[in-house]
């Protein structure tokens, strides 16, 4: 099919494929060095708590966790900030953290409906289908903010707490170009949001956009995935070897309920010193865990977090230890957010949802508090507890169910056929252990369900360790769920400040990005494109005559098919020619499908969701025809594109776009 066709196809302006080839490519003029950086930040942007780590270039086994929040509520440590941000009543940039919550918190009720104050905003990207740079949210008050400008505030606020602490830590004014930023994300993000992301990353000054490289996008179970493979034995737990009924606290919170399998006295000693500092000392060699891995073994990283539940399978590729990814990310909205909203909903069932509505906007602050009230006792869930936890109910909430019910809330509670949760004299909800685990049941059921799902995949034989990490793999009824799951099946392991596990991965990322070798693909991408019709094997009705020669159109030209595996630095290559010789910008758009083997881009299932956009003004040439070879990278956390015209050798300006504008 060498003569570039005449015609327009429905979906794209008169382009035909001259060269399809799939060429393995040479990495090394791909993947930019990171060595120019003195120092790699990463940021942990997470649902319900953020925060940053660093490690300078010179010594890449020091990982430095940030300084210690201001702040911090009780039965909660506090390395990490909450996700919350508060703008002034004209919209500009106030505070973040545990800062934004109790500035919030102070404010008179008739001040603080004008203020704009939000949390948990993280998980817009990842339920809103049509993301685009205008998507907004809603803070607390009821008013809506653009999505952008809020993630741009928080990334420029880490911006500026990271570099004052290298600042202060070089004793000179450090400089951002001496900084690679990498920014985490799910695996299961698809490409709208991980571009969102950088959007708000260039809005905030964090990169610039003539500088791309400067800033990784990490995935959050691969960062896991890194810092797992270094772990020593007194910095995890086993629970294979365990058999505590309150499951154990990778974090050995002083006075929780929660008993820690004691790895050994020293090794203690050494993990509590290791807690006054904030510098984790990497060992270049690989964990003792990890020395049991032969060439070939299959392990499972199942990251919990506030928002979302990431699971990925890696393969070991042995002498140097590169990840192999075996089955693309999978998972879904099932963070610890989900016990939230069943607390919300147990809530309308006692008070009614139009008062808890009610309730929430006009004392926002109030809310927050509650919330607070509720996430300590939350932490406090174990399998074998008996005694009931309690709640404290704000004084406001109290005196406003009073004058919107007409009665008390002890009333309501006795009215409400809900019958282990119970009013305590001293003005709290007492819940008993059952009604706190049954809050857990829906969330803790889907990553069952999604785990059993995943162990069923042929890809996910012989699993020898699973991994558990992100804040909510502390839940002793979520690692005993999992224990009951597994039967033996894989040794569980969780790494100690588990927390922090990504944040210190997303370092090791950043320091070397080409440890993962390689990766999934998740989806299915192509573009439609004419070819010539076929009898018998394309349908009539995508016939097309156009001077005489006879065109198929709409058919999906596959890029990469969903779960294909792609090396890193992999490139496909498509040639593409102008319809016109004036043409200035031949703009082709990229279709997306969840299924393999997609024939036409009008089969149900498959989407737009980008578009390609080559510029190919000034590069006019007297050859009769103009080939564009474009280049597309998949096998990194994003794709790109390049392109070049082939006549001149000039570099064409290629971008690929996901957001809908």
């Amino acid at each position: 099919m060498a003569n570039p066709s005449p015609a327009k196809s429905v979906g794209d302006p008169g382009i035909t494929p001259l060269s399809p080839t799939h060429i393995q490519n040479d990495t090394s003029d791909q993947v930019p060095s990171g060595m120019a950086f003195m120092v790699v930040v990463a940021i942990d942007f997470g649902t319900t708590s953020s925060g940053y780590a660093y490690a300078f270039t010179k010594e890449p086994e020091c990982i430095h966790t940030m300084r210690r929040w201001e702040g911090g509520d009780p039965g909660v440590s506090n390395q990490k900030t909450p996700t919350t941000i508060l703008l002034t009543p004209d919209r500009k940039f106030h505070s973040f953290g545990y800062a934004a919550r109790d500035f919030y918190h102070d404010l008179d009720p008739s001040e603080s409906k004008h203020w704009l104050y939000l949390e948990k905003f993280k998980m817009k990207l990842h339920t809103t289908a049509n993301l685009s740079i205008n998507t907004d949210l809603q803070a607390a008050n009821g008013k809506r903010v653009k999505a952008l400008d809020i993630f741009a505030y928080a990334l420029a606020f880490f911006k500026e707490q990271a570099l004052k602490e290298l600042s202060d830590q070089t004793g000179c004014e450090f400089d951002n170009n001496d900084v690679r930023w990498v920014i985490t994300v799910p695996a299961i993000w698809k490409m709208p949001a991980k571009q969102f992301m950088r959007e708000a990353a260039y809005k905030s000054g964090l990169v610039s956009r003539d500088n791309p490289e400067q800033l990784i996008i990490a995935l959050e179970p691969e960062a896991a995935s890194i810092y797992c493979r270094k772990l020593r034995l007194h910095q995890m737990v086993d629970l294979s070897n365990q058999t505590t009924q309150n499951g154990v606290s990778p974090t050995d919170n002083v006075g929780s309920t929660m008993t820690q399998a004691s790895p050994g006295h020293a090794a203690k000693e050494h993990v509590r010193r290791n807690r006054q500092s904030r510098t984790f000392l990497v060992e270049n060699v690989i964990g003792e865990l990890w020395s049991e891995l032969e060439e070939g073994d299959r392990y499972v990283v199942v990251d919990c977090g506030g928002g979302t539940v990431d699971l990925t399978v890696h393969q070991i590729r042995l002498p140097e230890g590169h990840l192999k990814e075996l089955y693309k990310a999978s998972g879904g909205p099932y963070g610890s957010l989900g016990i939230d909203y069943e607390f919300e909903k147990l809530l309308c069932k006692i008070f009614g949802q139009d008062f808890i509505d009610q309730f929430k906007i006009k004392r926002p602050a109030a809310w927050v508090d509650l919330m607070i009230a509720f996430e300590s006792r939350k932490r406090a869930a174990a399998p074998g507890r008996t005694n009931p936890l309690n709640i404290n109910l704000p004084f406001s909430f109290i005196d406003y169910y009073k004058k919107f019910r007409g009665h008390s809330v002890e009333h309501a509670l006795r009215k409400s056929n809900v019958d282990f949760v119970k009013w305590s004299s001293q003005g709290m909800l007492r819940m008993s252990p059952d009604a706190m685990n049954s809050l857990f049941k829906p969330t803790i059921d889907h990553i069952i369900q999604h785990l059993n799902e995943l162990f069923e995949k042929p890809e996910v034989s012989d699993i020898k360790f699973l991994f558990l990490v992100g804040g909510f793999a502390e839940s002793p009824l979520l690692q005993q769920a999992v224990q009951n799951m597994l039967h033996g099946r894989s040794r569980i392991i969780i790494p100690h400040d588990v927390g922090l596990t990504i944040l210190k991965g997303a370092v090791l990322f950043g320091l070397d990005p080409s440890i993962i070798k390689v990766r999934r693909s998740p989806l299915t991408y192509g573009v439609g494109v004419l070819n010539r019709f076929v009898e018998g094997k394309h349908p009539s009705e995508k016939l097309l005559v156009k001077d005489g020669t006879r065109w198929c159109t709409d058919v999906f030209d596959t890029f990469i098919s969903a779960d294909q595996s792609v090396a890193l630095g992999e490139l496909v290559k498509r040639s593409y020619t102008p319809a016109k010789p004036s043409q200035q910008v031949i703009v082709i758009h990229v279709y997306c499908a969840e299924k393999e083997g997609v024939a036409f881009i009008s089969e149900s299932g498959v989407k737009k969701c980008g578009t390609l956009r080559l510029d190919v003004s000034g590069t006019e040439s007297a050859a009769p025809r103009r080939e564009i070879q474009t280049l597309m990278q998949f096998g990194d956390t994003e794709i790109r594109a390049m392109a070049v015209d082939v006549s001149t050798g000039r570099t064409v300006k290629a971008s690929i776009d996901f957001l809908s504008h």
